[in-house]
Order: C-alpha cells, then sequence, then structure tokens
C-alpha cells in the first residue's frame, strides 16, 4: 500500500509539472509548433476504417456517455452495499467537471480546424474535455477496483484495459482533429492529479476503518 501511495503521489506531482508547462506554453503561444507536429503525425494513420472507430471511441468515450455510465456504477456499488465506492465515484466525476470548466474558461484557447468535416464543438479547446473524464472516469474505477483485487494478474488487466481506452478516446480527439496534442495531455494531467487524490482518501478511509 505504501507503495502505491508513494507511485501516485510522485506521479500526480509529475502531472503538475507538465500541466503547468502545458498551461504556459499554451498561453504564450509556444505550444502551436508541437501541436501542428502531433496533429501531422496522427493524419498520417488516416484511413476509412480508422476514422469509423475514432468517430465510435470520441463518441463512446465522451462526457455524454460516460457521465451516465458512471453514475450507473455508482448506482450498482450503491446497490450492493459499497457506499464508499458510489459517493466516491460520484466525487470523482463532479471533481472532473468543475475542473473541466474552470480550466477551459480560464485558458479559453480557440479549437483547431476539425478534419473528415467533423463538428467542432463550441467549449475551448483547453483542456480536452474528452482527456480529462476519460481518465478520471476510467483511472478512478480502476484505482477504486484494484485496491481491492487481491490477484496481481487482475489487478494488471483492469488497469491495461483502463489504459488503452483513455489512450483511444485521447488519441481520436487529435485524429479528428478538434484537439492539439497539448490539450489531451493536459486533459490526463488534471485526471491523475484528481484521481490520485480521491484514491488518496480512500485509502486513508480504509485504514482508518481497519484501525477501529
Amino acid at each position: 500500500m505504501t507503495a502505491a501511495l508513494v507511485g501516485g503521489l510522485l506521479a500526480a506531482a509529475a502531472a503538475l509539472l507538465l500541466f503547468t508547462w502545458l498551461g504556459r506554453e499554451v498561453l504564450e503561444g509556444e505550444a502551436l509548433r508541437l501541436d501542428i507536429r502531433g496533429r501531422t503525425l496522427a493524419q498520417g494513420w488516416a484511413s476509412p476504417t480508422l476514422t469509423g472507430v475514432m468517430i465510435a471511441a470520441s463518441f463512446y468515450g465522451g462526457p455524454v456517455v460516460l457521465i451516465p455510465a458512471a453514475l450507473v456504477a455508482a448506482f450498482a456499488f450503491l446497490v450492493h452495499g459499497w457506499h464508499r465506492g458510489a459517493l466516491l465515484v460520484v466525487l470523482t466525476v463532479a471533481g472532473a467537471a468543475l475542473l473541466n470548466w474552470l480550466l477551459k474558461v480560464t485558458f479559453a484557447r480557440v479549437r483547431p480546424e476539425a478534419f473528415f468535416d467533423y463538428p467542432l464543438p463550441v467549449s475551448p479547446s483547453f483542456p480536452s474535455g474528452h482527456a480529462l473524464y476519460a481518465a478520471s472516469i476510467f483511472g478512478g474505477l480502476a484505482a477504486l477496483l484494484t485496491a481491492r483485487l487481491k490477484r496481481g494478474p487482475l489487478r494488471v488487466t483492469v488497469w491495461a484495459a483502463a489504459v488503452f481506452l483513455i489512450v483511444l478516446v485521447g488519441f481520436s480527439r487529435v485524429y479528428l482533429g478538434v484537439h492539439y496534442p497539448s490539450d489531451v495531455l493536459a486533459g490526463y494531467s488534471i485526471a491523475v492529479i484528481w484521481v490520485t487524490f480521491v484514491a488518496l482518501g480512500d485509502r486513508l478511509a480504509r485504514h482508518r476503518r481497519r484501525r477501529r
């Protein structure tokens, strides 16, 4: 448990440094060069089949689907008597929504031009809400579940699935042209910080309960 906590705190610290750097670069306009290269690289993979996969990933990995799915998971936890788990899921979603709104309003970054005639959202570009929600919800659920799983291979499987889905959703936003790579990285960074905070609270609550 100690190693996991230390690892989580180190990851959160690294994520904070990354977000601070990205935010400064965006405000100064220095991130554009890197972003153009990332967009060009993503377009190098373009194909009709992959475009269909990315559109599906962007839709099912977006807040319109993920938020209701997370609330269903919270309800299922509640029905099975896992009250703290249900509360933490709701808290994770609510925190992600608040952070996403505050940061978008703060940076007010104009979105890039979309590819494939994909509809361009009207909200600001930085950070990517899809990346933030996907990393917060998939990562948050993985953190809550693996903390209670005893089998190592099962923990690895849960985290591998979560990371795959998170990366898939983030890449889909760059591939479709509705976000810069820096937007996605910023969304990931904020999610890592937030999920670490929630997971730390969960572990502290479990530890306090065991001591009673």
